[in-house]
C-alpha cells in the first residue's frame, strides 16, 4: 500500500457542514489522483485515501 505525506495538507470542511459540531468531513486537496478524507473531530485519527475518480462518482452521485 502506497504511504502519502499529508503533514502539510491544506485541509477543508464539506460545505455541508453546519458549523455547530455535528458530523462533519474534510478532505485535503493537492495530493495527485487521490482524495484523502478524515473526520474533521479527529484530526489526528485515521484518514481514508480514495482515488480520485471514485471520489468525484460519488461527489456526482451525492449532488444530483
Amino acid at each position: 500500500m502506497r504511504e502519502y505525506d499529508l503533514s502539510n495538507a491544506s485541509w477543508r470542511k464539506s460545505s455541508y457542514s453546519n458549523g455547530e459540531g455535528g458530523n462533519c468531513v474534510e478532505v485535503a486537496d493537492g495530493v495527485p489522483g487521490v482524495v484523502p478524507v478524515r473526520d474533521s473531530k479527529v484530526v489526528d485519527g485515521d484518514v481514508v485515501i480514495i482515488g480520485a475518480a471514485a471520489w468525484s462518482a460519488f461527489v456526482t452521485g451525492t449532488t444530483t
